[in-house]
């Protein structure tokens, strides 16, 4: 019998459900990006702590997805398969956070579900992004990630406006001194359902390939350990002991000027870094195989052209949408609704419209990446894209600075929603077609690094520049945001879309 070297081309329906459990995922993305703001806020928090509270979610995605990424390139279970094992538990945990977020006696009890919620959603996440190259052929990544991403907006559509919605249907929007509003509580509910039903029918539905049918496909691998173990060993530490320079260098900043103490976080974790390399290398000369430290540090060091090019427009892309995930909320509500603590009714009122704005750029986007990018891809390329999308993004940012009307802002969030759409969509479309397969899990998870690192920035250096230059009008922010995404169409520009495989 002659062996398949190239996947099977996969139908609308094989499309719909290796995508599908990201509708789910992206309900609790959508749930906690629109709505944790209000529930710190509600708890008793001021706005100067609010960047420190939301570190605890990127820094859980910078741990997690190497980490998941690595251990789903070497995963096998048979029938269950390589990435569906880490959906189907990160679904499970995920949903009991989402349950139990709403009934939080305090911020502390909060501050921990959101670790919980965030750790959890990024184990069910990394594997996804995998799954796509792993199931189809170059020819449909594009196709693909498309789907994905359609599917990203649609459950962040339901997730953002939910509140909104149960408050229409007549539930109560009005929380007591120290509490969370029913609508938020019951939206909660039905996202963790949902997230785990969602990825429940991906993992039913779907039949991942075997490793030799991978095998088959990209020929027989290398053998990874004994080449990362010789990569390793033949580095120097210079490179690690400039890291944890750099490490303490931050430290000590932030202690000569007084900086927000959450920037400490920044620095030990570049030292950290370097220590984690010195481990690394020194196991490797030691003539001890690579584990997976030593993957995980070999792989980030060794990433290739094409990842790092793109690396640097994910930094600054990813920075201007944790600046309005933090933000919108307080700046709509203060400047919009004149409404600047949680204990106004109309504070209450500028949450919900915050969530129907969040509905409209994630509905946006999932229209625009099965319509818009994918006529544009044809037509201008990739890369070329992505720079139109993220300079639309940097207009709707600019324009809530000339909008006078909340209703306006309905069209501001039209750019935005191109924007994310392609930053959702085009990165992963050209890393899918341009990486090793057999490495796509650890790949994708290390890329993770440039969407975390951006949001650790903002909640740490963000905290600290709006303290102390514009406190009470925190929609200077967003003038940030659109410069960042400005400075990443520049990034851009130097992406040159090289299909290779090994």
């Amino acid at each position: 019998m002659t062996a398949i070297t190239t996947r099977p081309r996969q139908s609308w329906a094989g499309l719909f459900n290796i995508s599908f459990g990201f509708l789910g995922i992206q309900i609790g993305f959508a749930l906690q990006n629109a709505n944790m703001s209000r529930i710190f806020q509600s708890l008793g928090t001021s706005l100067d702590d609010l960047p420190a509270l939301w570190v605890a979610a990127p820094l859980t995605g910078l741990l997690v997805q190497p980490i998941i990424g690595h251990l789903s390139d070497r995963t096998w279970l048979g029938r269950l398969g390589r990435r569906r094992p880490y959906f189907l538990a990160g679904a499970i945990l995920a949903a009991i956070a989402l349950v139990l977020m709403p009934e939080s006696p305090g911020l502390l009890m909060a501050a921990l579900l959101l670790w919980l919620l965030d750790a959890s959603l990024n184990v069910s996440m990394e594997p996804f992004r995998a799954f796509v190259g792993d199931m189809l052929d170059k020819d449909q990544h594009a196709a693909g990630y498309a789907v994905q991403t359609a599917f990203i907006g649609t459950g962040a559509v339901f997730g953002s406006i939910f509140p909104w919605l149960l408050e229409h249907l007549g539930v109560s929007n009005v929380a007591a001194a120290g509490g969370i509003p029913d609508t938020v509580r019951f939206a909660f509910w039905f996202g963790g359902a949902a997230l785990f039903c969602a990825v429940l029918w991906t993992v039913l539905t779907t039949r991942e390939y075997s490793p030799e049918q991978m095998a088959g496909f990209h020929g027989v691998a290398d053998d990874d350990q004994a080449h990362t173990t010789q990569v390793l060993a033949a580095r120097s530490f210079n490179g690690s002991l400039i890291w944890i320079a750099i490490g303490a260098v931050v430290i000590a900043v932030v202690a000569a000027f007084g900086l927000e103490k959450e920037v400490y976080l920044l620095g030990a974790l570049l030292a950290a870094y370097g220590l984690a390399s010195i481990i690394a290398i020194g196991r490797a000369r030691s003539g001890k195989p690579a584990d997976m430290l030593g993957h995980i540090v070999g792989d980030f060091g060794g990433m290739p052209v094409l990842m790092k090019r793109l690396a640097v427009a994910q930094f600054f892309s990813w920075s201007a949408l944790f600046i309005m995930w933090i933000n919108t909320t307080p700046i709509v509500a203060g400047a919009f609704y004149g409404a600047p603590d949680a204990e106004s009714p109309l504070y209450q009122e500028g949450a919900n419209w915050v969530d129907v704005l969040f509905a409209t750029y994630n509905g946006i986007a999932a229209v625009a990446a099965l319509t818009l990018l994918p006529l544009l891809s044809r037509r201008i390329g990739q890369a070329k894209t992505h720079i139109v999308g993220l300079l639309c993004g940097a207009a709707g940012f600019a324009s809530f600075f000339v909008v006078t009307d909340p209703r306006w802002l309905l069209a501001s969030e039209i750019g935005i929603g191109i924007a994310w759409a392609s930053i959702l969509a085009m990165p992963y479309a050209i890393l899918a077609s341009s990486l090793p397969q057999r490495k796509l899990g650890i790949y994708m998870g290390l890329f993770n690094v440039f969407v975390v690192v951006p949001q650790l920035l903002v909640a740490t250096i963000m905290g600290s520049i709006t303290k102390h230059l514009f406190p009470t009008q925190p929609i200077w922010t967003l003038a940030f945001a659109a410069g960042a995404l400005v400075l990443a169409a520049l990034a851009m520009m130097r992406v040159e879309v090289v299909s290779t495989s090994r």
